[in-house]
């Protein structure tokens, strides 16, 4: 368990960083600020994540349900958002609709939140 979410969290990251380039550079041209805002908001939360990662998945044996489960909801909750924050970012490019993703994108946060209260929960009992 330990080295999937290692492999994970540096995936994200190495993910995170090579968006955040083409977003900081080739995306300029192809959609508007306030989409790339958007989609900088993405990035910016799957970085956050891949690095809160690492830090779980060396601290943790994954001994626990609740540690498992805190790291499972944090890897779902970070794809969940920001994969729909970038489909959304881009629809109107692709000339696609993809509004169906819009009431997605809080699913992931939800699942992001629940991952923190799971990670306070453990710190609170004392692991």
């Amino acid at each position: 368990m330990k080295n999937i979410i290692l492999t994970i969290a540096s995936l994200y990251g190495m993910i995170a960083v090579i968006l955040g380039a083409f977003g900081a550079h080739a995306f300029k041209k192809l959609i508007s600020a306030e989409k790339l805002a958007s989609f900088e908001v993405g990035v910016r939360y799957q970085m956050y994540h891949a690095i809160v990662l690492l830090a779980v998945g060396m601290y943790f044996q994954f001994n626990t349900g609740i540690e498992k489960s805190a790291a499972w909801f944090l890897i779902a909750g970070t794809f969940i958002f920001s994969v729909s924050i970038y489909f959304l970012s881009f629809a109107e490019y692709w000339n696609v609709n993809l509004k169906f993703l819009g009431p997605i994108t809080p699913l992931g946060g939800l699942f992001m939140i629940i991952g923190w209260a799971l990670l306070a929960w453990i710190f609170i009992k004392g692991k």
